[in-house]
């Protein structure tokens, strides 16, 4: 006779753990259709149960179909393919033919080890739960040269996403892919060549990003007044090359462009006094420049234009990179 054990301090109640206990072996076919179940008084002495948490349990099942009473003989199993009609269908059983015997033998072993089916599952949901977390790890890559870029990254990502995201050199990324194979690649599409030739021998996925595409600051730069001193900020050094190249094939001489990183004191001090237009190329640039100008403000006669740009990595690309990792439907 298969033995019953209740855990007393469990979370989980007594009639749900013997509900839980008397499913499964009838599902698994060691109370075979037809077998004839421990009466109450047997399962009481058994468990430790009352009799009416028994006489509970059984109409349970008998409402869920799996066994049905007969008056003055006991409790039966019905007919097997009533109990197998309870079982889920998965097309993912089709797709993969030994996970059911894998997925079987794991739950069989955890409860003869006294595990309830609802403790079994909460064991599968956290180990699965963690692995997707580790899964969902994100690395956001660039160039050592332009860490300020990927410093960017990090910082919209984290606060789109919700979880932690690391900033590594693409210089260095072989070796962390070499040290853990858990996680995503982000990266520039300017630098996806450089990102998957690391990564896909690794067997590391690779997500491009699209950056914000300054159309509404390039309309600003071809509209402003000749000798206008237009000064630009940034974390990353690589924006302010790139934007400096571009102010000048647009403008040439006529507008004369500064440039400063926020970690750059002297720089953007200069600039604060001189430029008669700031573009902030990242709002979390904007504190730093805020700060300047409120200590430069005695010796301002007019406080400069600020254009503030929106979020460096773009809101598509934000949602692909939410669907990639399941943070999203």
């Amino acid at each position: 006779m298969i033995k019953f054990h209740i855990q007393p301090d469990s979370e989980i109640p007594a009639s749900t753990q013997l509900y839980d206990q008397l499913w499964f072996a009838i599902a698994s076919r060691q109370f075979p259709p037809g077998y004839r179940l421990p009466s109450t008084r047997q399962l009481a002495m058994q468990t430790g149960l009352h009799r009416n948490t028994i006489s509970k349990v059984y109409r349970q099942l008998e409402d869920a179909g799996v066994v049905e009473a007969h008056p003055g003989s006991g409790i039966y199993v019905r007919a097997q393919s009533t109990v197998e009609s309870a079982r889920p269908r998965l097309g993912l059983w089709d797709q993969f033919p030994k996970a059911r015997d894998v997925v079987e033998d794991s739950l069989d072993e955890l409860l003869r080890q006294g595990c309830s089916l609802n403790q079994a599952r909460e064991l599968f949901l956290a180990e699965i739960d963690w692995r997707l977390r580790c899964s969902a790890q994100v690395l956001v890559t660039v160039p050592k040269q332009d860490l300020g870029a990927g410093e960017l990254m990090v910082r919209e990502l984290e606060s789109a996403l919700h979880i932690p995201v690391q900033l590594i050199p693409l210089e260095e990324l072989d070796g962390v892919l070499s040290q853990t194979r858990s996680g995503t690649v982000v990266t520039s599409r300017y630098f996806l060549t450089e990102a998957e030739a690391v990564a896909a021998p690794k067997s590391v996925r690779v997500i491009p990003i699209d950056i914000y595409d300054y159309g509404r600051e390039l309309e600003l730069l071809k509209q402003l007044p000749r000798e206008t001193c237009l000064g630009m900020v940034s974390l990353s050094s690589g924006i302010l090359r790139a934007a400096e190249v571009i102010a000048y094939s647009l403008r040439g001489d006529e507008v004369l462009v500064m440039t400063a990183q926020t970690e750059d004191a002297y720089k953007l001090n200069a600039l604060v006094h001189s430029a008669h237009t700031i573009v902030v190329f990242d709002q979390a640039s904007m504190p730093s420049v805020k700060q300047a100008i409120a200590a430069a403000r005695d010796d301002l006669i007019r406080p400069p234009q600020i254009v503030v740009c929106d979020n460096y990595i773009g809101d598509k690309s934000i949602s692909l990179l939410k669907r990639e990792l399941g943070l999203e439907s």
